[in-house]
């Protein structure tokens, strides 16, 4: 398990809520900061602060050097061939959005994209974009009951016209853990030209991962879900493929000729980076991965599924609770309807006995309208949070329900 001295890391931790102490359970929206990640966020701006790349000065020599050592601790951290993989983003969102949009060409009417019925919406705006824009057609894979993939419909929409599937590895709205590498195979092997996007927004931080052994094509995931800053996000892709692929916007950096006659875009992975990035966030970036990495993954996903257990068990005890998905199946977070008891009533009184869990939709309105809902009460966890903690969070939602009967 996780030693319990972590939570002196995260000074936000010691906050209280009136009178009680606060329980965060919202990580799978943003996770806390460690101390590590705020010190070197100081750092940045006391001894290292300048624009990257092309300075000649001493400052900048000093950031450049500290943002491709990052991209480098993110190329090891994700398990990446080469640096040259790491497309430093603004997060999950525009990283999604990147490959939607330079993929553009390779879309012809009547292809297929397929995403899943649990997609966050930055997994199915996009698409639909580029639908618009190619003629391509969107297809959402159904769920059965217990929130997993029906595989059996799935397999039934492969077809040689699939260009792109795209899904979470864990569901945002459910938290359940996609057959990810089964998925991924199946697709290719109905077409060889399907790309696959895997969304690591959940994923990353909480299990291992193996994009050498998935088989995905891109992955995915944001720096505010992982102990760092928001602003922040990383898209990995295979190296051939990126450098075949044309830029995503224009403008500095991502150049390195520009005539009226033509410009000549920049290598990997400057090509996918215009204009001046978050240096500051991107460097912490890779203290926050230090910091898991210090933990161990292993561990972070032991001490994640015992309180997963724990607290999963607390909530079905509870008169009228129903939880979306099989826990057996479930990554850190889940979420809850309650028989006669509106999710933002509920989230609302949680917050009041200084426990901080999200309502709502939860960017996943195809999911909530195939359930007849308008959202749901998600709980959460991370590596700092403790059985205690748990067991207060059950308490306070019976002593919620009551209040709300």
């Amino acid at each position: 398990m996780i030693d319990p001295l972590i939570r002196e890391q995260f000074p936000i931790l010691e906050l209280k809520q009136g009178k009680s102490p606060l329980i965060y359970l919202d990580n799978a929206a943003t996770s806390q900061t460690p101390r590590c990640v705020l010190d070197a966020i100081s750092y940045y701006y006391e001894q290292q602060n300048a624009n990257i790349h092309r300075g000649a000065h001493y400052l900048s020599r000093l950031a450049t050097e500290a943002y491709e050592q990052a991209r480098e601790r993110v190329a090891s951290f994700v398990g990446a061939d080469s640096s040259r993989e790491i497309i430093f983003t603004s997060g999950t969102t525009a990283s999604i959005n990147l490959v939607a949009e330079v993929i553009t060409s390779r879309l012809s009417p009547g292809d297929e994209i397929l995403v899943t019925y649990d997609a966050h919406h930055s997994n199915i705006v996009p698409w639909q974009m580029l639908c618009e824009r190619s003629g391509a057609i969107l297809r959402p894979i159904p769920l059965r009951e217990d929130m997993t993939l029906d595989m059996e419909a799935y397999c039934a929409m492969l077809s040689p016209k699939l260009r792109m599937l795209a899904f979470p590895a864990i569901s945002n709205a459910t938290g359940i853990l996609h057959p990810i590498k089964e998925m991924i195979a199946s697709a290719k092997s109905a077409s060889p030209d399907c790309l696959c996007l895997l969304d690591g927004a959940q994923s990353t931080g909480h299990v291992e991962l193996k994009l050498a052994d998935w088989g995905c094509d891109f992955y995915a995931f944001s720096g505010h879900k992982i102990y760092s800053t928001t602003g922040t996000g990383v898209l990995w892709g295979r190296e051939s493929l990126l450098a075949e692929l044309p830029p995503w916007q224009g403008g500095g950096e991502m150049i390195k000729e520009v005539r009226f006659s033509g410009t000549t875009y920049n290598d990997l992975p400057y090509k996918y980076e215009a204009g001046t990035p978050d240096i500051e966030g991107n460097i912490v970036l890779a203290r926050a991965m230090d910091f898991i990495d210090t933990l161990g993954i292993d561990k972070i996903a032991a001490h994640e599924h015992a309180l997963m257990t724990q607290l999963c068990a607390g909530l079905e005890s509870l008169p009228g609770m129903h939880l979306l998905g099989d826990s057996s199946q479930r990554g850190s977070l889940v979420s809850v309807l309650v028989d006669g008891v509106h999710h933002y009533d509920l989230g609302m009184l949680l917050d009041q006995m200084g426990v901080a869990v999200r309502t709502g939709h939860h960017c996943c309105q195809p999911l909530m309208q195939m359930l007849g809902v308008t959202g749901t009460t998600r709980y959460s966890v991370a590596a700092y949070n403790t059985k205690a903690e748990i067991d207060a969070a059950i308490a306070a939602t019976a002593r919620a329900l009551d209040m709300l009967r």
